[in-house]
């Protein structure tokens, strides 16, 4: 089965009780049992439910796993990787990453005494220097959150592999249709739903895919015991939103490569980090594991000036100014005060989010009304 037809029937079944075509939304915290024990494969909703399950079936079909888990956030989703380690492992991550994750591995997990080493690894290489014997896990965003920066996952497969330890690949900005991190050699794929997954900006989940049975056993142990699932109404629209994932991604990279376009020739841009440009760190790269560049774009304006940005974000009529990304509607935000005010300003100018950089979530809106509303926010 292609993907344009897995997004719509992977993983999926008509409802047995009436043939419903969409699975029913099962509202329902427990379920009626004929003796102690004795059910019909459900008895609460926070461990299995119906309407979930049909989700997490999704999830897997579409990122060739075979076993997905949906959660109440992509925090929740990353907070059940985390507890697959003990105090006293070390993971890998990647230094440009968003800042809830930072946040979470260093206010949360660094205290129960699991250490973090946040290196750049657009050269894949370089994560061997950090690898002992105490590294259980390395983490990858690509693109990363904001900069847009490329790592090579075979590579950083490889060298997982050859130490025995665990990739997980974060692929919220690319999506499932843009790129498969399990084929290339990743452990675990994470998603933040709310985002391209859902795609409506009305959803707040999280999602995990796996292809080895034992794995997913201990990460469907954490979602029951953790309790952080999400609900059977939320269920069901990201279920609805994946049904139209490919359709949508080919819309924002046709207006991500459009707008990216036109910010790179503005005179009063100093530099546009796009991984379509041909210029791109790992441009090659980004083309040989993704199927186009996606819709996210981040750009800083000449002079490195704070007011400037914001001025040009309050100005944006069509683009709203808001955290998250990949709804339908295009989104603008300011990473230094908003998805990454968490990171401390001086790790955050190591990996270039200095106070100009405004991020752009664009979305299916017809090209040129987008280009005009920054043309007219810019001046």
């Amino acid at each position: 089965m292609k993907f344009n037809t897995k997004t719509i029937h992977g993983g999926q079944e008509h409802d047995k009780a009436y043939g419903s075509v969409m699975p029913p939304i099962y509202q329902t915290s427990t379920y009626a049992q004929s003796t102690p024990g004795g059910h019909k494969g459900y008895e609460y909703s926070r461990t299995h439910n119906p309407t979930r399950n049909a989700l997490e079936n999704a999830f897997a079909s579409i990122e060739n796993g075979k076993y997905g888990l949906a959660f109440g956030s992509g925090l929740a989703a990353i907070d059940a990787i985390i507890k697959l380690l003990k105090p006293g492992d070390e993971v890998i991550s990647t230094n440009d990453l968003y800042g809830g994750t930072y946040r979470l591995f260093t206010k949360v997990f660094e205290g129960f005494g699991i250490k973090f080493h946040f290196i750049g690894m657009e050269n894949a290489s370089n994560i061997e220097d950090y690898v002992n014997e105490n590294t259980k896990l390395i983490w990858v965003e690509t693109p990363t959150n904001p900069m847009m920066n490329i790592i090579d996952v075979k590579a950083a497969s490889n060298i997982a592999k050859r130490h025995n330890i665990l990739l997980a690949v974060d692929n919220t900005f690319a999506t499932p249709y843009l790129q498969q991190p399990i084929d290339l050699g990743a452990d675990i794929v994470m998603h933040s739903a709310t985002k391209y997954l859902g795609g409506h900006s009305d959803v707040v989940m999280g999602a995990l895919v796996v292809k080895d049975k034992e794995l997913a056993d201990k990460l469907y142990f954490i979602q029951n015991a953790s309790g952080a699932v999400c609900g059977p109404q939320d269920s069901f629209l990201v279920l609805r939103g994946i049904k139209t994932l490919h359709i949508r991604m080919q819309r924002h990279c046709e207006n991500g490569k459009a707008v990216a376009e036109y910010l790179a020739s503005h005179p009063k841009i100093a530099k546009v980090y796009w991984p379509g440009f041909e210029n791109h760190p790992n441009h090659k790269i980004a083309k040989n594991q993704m199927k186009d560049f996606g819709g996210m774009i981040s750009f800083t304006t000449k002079g490195n000036n704070y007011n400037e940005a914001i001025r040009i974000v309050e100005n944006l009529k069509i683009f709203t100014l808001a955290e998250s990304l990949g709804g339908v509607e295009s989104l603008a935000g300011h990473p230094a005060s908003m998805t990454h005010a968490s990171i401390p300003k001086e790790e955050r100018e190591k990996t270039g989010v200095v106070d100009s950089l405004i991020r752009l979530s664009v979305g299916i809106e017809d090209a040129e009304d987008l280009i005009a509303d920054l043309a007219q926010a810019i001046g």
